[in-house]
């Protein structure tokens, strides 16, 4: 990818910035492991984290099963992940075009960058950064969920007009990968220009986004679509959780972390895919990052139709088994698979004040049902609670650490987007 001249190329870090590897967060609870998708997701993280943004795709073929290993949070603050996180978000200094690129990559990026914006998070221990594109003139923003996951507070700088704007989440489809922001106090926006329809094998293509995290001018990366329906398994290098999306969109582009969330276009300027994923090849370093020899390596990118028939669902307030709409509920537990191996999910830590510490549940003690609804690994009950709503009373079932039944009832708080 080519950067702005003034961008500090990955791996120089400045005194004044804060960017820095930092050591594995502390597990804390309400974040999922599972939800920590991780192919390259190309988010980047400064500060404590980076790697939030781009998923790393370990498989690019059907895959069955994901893991529940580790800890999971369950529906209150996100922690990230660092470095090797897989999500596209903080990039280096990758390459530009490959040479069955358009030869106009950079007039065609400079054409598609005011509908483009650069998504910075808090998380519990850290910063995170991504890309987003604009969708309408009064602050819409579509990005990839896993850019936004965890995040308390999100902030981002409009790159059409260089203005910076709160957002908040209108919702998201963690299955699918997709999220939809609102900007405050925002109007009068450039918009993306979608594709209406899916571009075929060997179509050229050009890949922009907010690489390393830096912000200022979006990076760009020709290339074209090698194949399409492509089916990935997004793997976290950190926690060794993994989750499959399919449909894509593969494409030799060298799509970089901090990419997420951001447009794959075609020589027209119309975006046809959202960049969401990289393969690690041998052009990519140790902490995920797509370096020189990038341009043998895949990323993958949702395809815009895909991406905006769940914006509109979300759009249009329609809640859904898998769109959440609206604040995130959060029970505040950090859970692993059972001891015993048995099914439910294993309380670890309790978050100090947490609804869940105030019903008196205890840590050792194995969640097996929400409101009747059986819990049977930790993913089931990050499931449950994105489901619900902050201040729903909720029936929680679980067995003691001497083996007997109780349940007891919590009244869910608000916690990050999962």
């Amino acid at each position: 990818m080519e950067f702005d001249p003034d961008a500090t190329p990955f791996g120089e870090v400045r005194p004044d910035d804060g960017w820095a590897l930092p050591p594995p967060p502390e597990p804390k609870p309400g974040r999922r492991l599972a939800s920590a998708l991780v192919v390259l997701a190309l988010g980047a993280t400064g500060g404590a984290l980076i790697g939030h943004a781009a998923w790393r795709a370990v498989e690019a073929r059907p895959t069955s099963g994901s893991s529940n290993g580790g800890f999971a949070p369950n529906g209150s603050n996100g922690d990230g992940f660092p470095f090797g996180g897989g999500f596209l978000g903080n990039g280096g200094s990758g390459n530009s075009n490959t040479s069955d690129g358009p030869t106009d990559a950079a007039a065609i990026a400079r054409d598609v960058d005011p509908g483009i914006v650069d998504i910075t998070t808090t998380l519990s221990n850290g910063q995170a950064a991504g890309t987003g594109m604009v969708i309408t003139p009064s602050g819409e923003v579509l990005t990839n969920n896993h850019v936004i996951d965890g995040a308390n507070s999100i902030s981002v700088r409009d790159v059409g007009n260089g203005r910076t704007y709160n957002a908040t989440v209108v919702g998201y489809d963690r299955t699918q990968d997709i999220a939809i922001l609102q900007l405050s106090a925002a109007s009068g926006l450039s918009t993306i220009t979608p594709a209406s329809s899916e571009p075929a094998s060997g179509a050229a293509v050009v890949g922009i986004g907010n690489a390393g995290g830096v912000g200022g001018t979006p990076s760009y990366a020709g290339g074209s679509i090698t194949h399409t329906g492509a089916t990935i398994t997004a793997s976290d290098q950190y926690d060794g959780t993994s989750e499959q999306l399919s449909g894509l969109l593969a494409t030799d582009a060298a799509i970089e972390s901090g990419d997420s969330g951001g447009p794959l276009v075609n020589t027209s300027g119309e975006v046809v895919g959202m960049d969401t994923a990289a393969t690690e090849g041998d052009g990519i370093n140790g902490f995920g990052i797509v370096g020189p020899g990038g341009a043998t390596d895949r990323g993958y990118a949702i395809p815009i139709v895909t991406a905006l028939q769940i914006a509109r669902q979300i759009e249009s307030r329609q809640a859904s088994d898998t769109v959440h709409i609206g604040p995130t509920a959060k029970l505040g537990v950090y859970v692993s698979s059972a001891d015993s191996g048995a099914p439910g999910a294993q309380i670890v830590q309790l978050e100090n004040g947490s609804p869940a510490a105030a019903a008196g549940l205890q840590p050792g003690e194995v969640i097996t049902s929400i409101n009747g609804t059986p819990v049977s690994s930790p993913n089931d009950l990050s499931d449950v609670i994105a489901t619900l709503a902050p201040d729903d009373r909720v029936t929680v079932t679980f067995l003691s650490t001497g083996g007997a039944r109780s349940s007891v009832t919590a009244t869910l708080g608000t916690g990050a987007p999962q």
